[in-house]
């Protein structure tokens, strides 16, 4: 049999779960976050392990938080020198221009626009300036922490790019992220990815060394695996390389564990944790990934997300009395809610304590009923399932209502009435689905770039895209004999001369049997 771990690190809870080859839980825990990721995944391990043997445990995949915080939190980021390729093309916008001025700050040692790029057909606009290439590595040398690379239309020609990263190497002995493998399609956006990905090395680093030093102190020696945006998994080095492609590991694990866990493979995922309420459209029991720019910490980027609406709304968050009614959050408690909420001894009022005065079994219930009436009670419930009505029709794509399932340690605070929904679905487990999620992740491939149709029919085209991506998820690990299609997408670009059509092509799949086998836990903490 083989046994895998699933954990998920949110902002309150670090949950985990232990899954069997048919996807039954055998055991299951949530425990408090702690500011060190290794301490809490640690803890959590311990305790769902309880009665197993760590042997047993062939794959361990992790979600975790740690990049977004670091991003909303402006903590822990490197210093990166940004070079952008597209002089004399792309020099009307700077590097970063976008970007919130306290980020920039922290994030941004220097920036440089050099001579070359290409056109959307592969065209050189103009030679790599090599010569600026190693004035750049030169003057960065001792005073930047990480690079990023972009060039123009680069996802159509990734040479210049390469050339320039090789040229870097050289001198240089940091981490250097190049844009055509993290974004797609557009220029600034795309810079934007790779620059924040570049920022967040370090703090990559540092998770996944602890996550491989907490396997290792409890005995597991099981392959270790991180969790992407996508709902699929990557290997730790690729996570240490790539760390902006964790970013919504979280959310995204609790749509796919929602799906798992509800059997239900179209609806929309809330999951509500202790500071927000995710949302999240399922489509073939995978998160329907957004169409447009997503915007993280205050910067535009345009690599792959899922389609997300967050409501500051949580088992946390705390409570309001104002002249006008009442008001809830932003803020929360967070991880410190057994402290200072009133049910559990506190002085603060939060969404937890208004849902044990409402008949949730926790707690000390006279302890609120001391500080808030049935009526504040009624009026603090009416508001929250305003908000949350109010997003849910934010992900609806008409009026029709929908199935929802409700996920995460604060789903008591969805409501079976919501309105536009047709059913509220609370299933078995439900309070661990990000750590199911995390489990059962598979292993993805993918394309996303401009082909030219000259010469070829637009079928041949899409079939090719397709096969490609199926390939690149079996190099990544999938079982060749299960890797399925996921989405085969065209668009048509008007703007650009010629016949040319931009086709995203996605496949995935369970991972194959060798990588089931342990692979050396002690490489792994080299990679972190």
């Amino acid at each position: 049999m083989t046994v895998r771990v699933g954990i998920d690190v949110g902002g309150t809870n670090t949950d985990a779960v232990l899954l069997d080859d048919h996807h039954t839980i055998l055991a299951s825990v949530k425990k408090p976050t702690t500011d060190d990721i290794e301490s809490g995944v640690r803890a959590a391990l311990v305790a769902v392990l309880e009665g197993h043997d760590p042997a047993m445990v062939k794959l361990a995949m992790l979600g975790t938080t740690q990049c977004t915080n670091a991003i909303v939190e402006r903590r822990g980021l490197r210093r990166v020198g940004v070079l952008r390729i597209g002089a004399p093309a792309t020099t009307a916008i700077p590097p970063l221009a976008d970007w919130p001025a306290e980020l920039r700050d922290v994030v941004l040692a220097d920036a440089r626009v050099i001579r070359g790029g290409h056109h959307f057909d592969g065209r050189e606009i103009a030679p790599l300036d090599r010569d600026a290439v190693r004035r750049a590595a030169l003057d960065w040398h001792g005073t930047v922490e990480a690079v990023a690379v972009s060039s123009v239309f680069s996802p159509a020609s990734p040479v210049h790019e390469e050339e320039a990263a090789a040229i870097l190497s050289e001198v240089l002995d940091v981490p250097i992220s190049i844009s055509s493998r993290i974004g797609s399609i557009g220029l600034l956006e795309r810079e934007n990815a790779t620059v924040m990905n570049a920022a967040l090395t370090g703090v990559a680093q540092r998770a996944t060394r602890g996550f491989v030093l907490a396997l290792q102190s409890v005995g597991v020696l099981a392959t270790p695996y991180l969790s992407q945006n996508d709902g699929t998994l990557m290997t730790l080095a690729r996570a240490a390389e790539y760390p902006v492609l964790t970013v919504a590991s979280g959310p995204t694990n609790s749509l796919r564990g929602g799906a798992l866990l509800s059997g239900r493979s179209d609806a929309i995922v809330i999951d509500v944790g202790g500071t927000t309420a995710d949302l999240g459209a399922l489509r073939g029991g995978f998160p329907r990934e957004s169409g447009v720019a997503v915007d993280i910490g205050g910067v535009l980027t345009n690599f792959r997300m899922p389609d997300l609406v967050s409501v500051a709304l949580g088992g946390g968050t705390v409570v309001r009395r104002t002249g006008s009614g009442v008001q809830l959050g932003p803020d929360s408690v967070g991880h410190d809610i057994t402290r200072k909420a009133l049910c559990f001894g506190g002085d603060t009022l939060t969404l937890t304590d208004v849902a044990v005065l409402g008949g949730l079994s926790l707690g000390d219930r006279s302890a609120v009923r001391d500080k808030l009436d049935d009526h504040a009670a009624a009026e603090v419930r009416a508001v929250a399932q305003q908000l949350l009505g109010h997003a849910l029709d934010r992900m609806r794509t008409s009026a029709d209502p929908v199935t929802v399932v409700a996920v995460g340690g604060g789903s008591f605070l969805v409501p079976d009435d919501l309105d536009g929904a047709s059913e509220v679905l609370r299933p078995p487990h439900h309070e661990v689905a990000n750590a199911v999620g995390a489990a059962i992740a598979e292993v993805s491939g993918e394309v996303d770039r401009i082909f030219r149709l000259e010469g070829s029919s637009r079928a041949e085209v899409l079939e090719g895209a397709r096969i490609e991506a199926r390939q690149r998820a079996v190099e990544a690990g999938a079982d060749e004999t299960e890797v399925r299609d996921l989405d085969l997408e065209e668009i048509q670009l008007a703007y650009l001369p010629g016949d040319a059509v931009r086709i995203r092509a996605r496949a995935a799949g369970p991972l194959s049997r060798h990588e089931l086998l342990p692979a050396g836990i002690e490489s792994a903490v080299t990679h972190g």
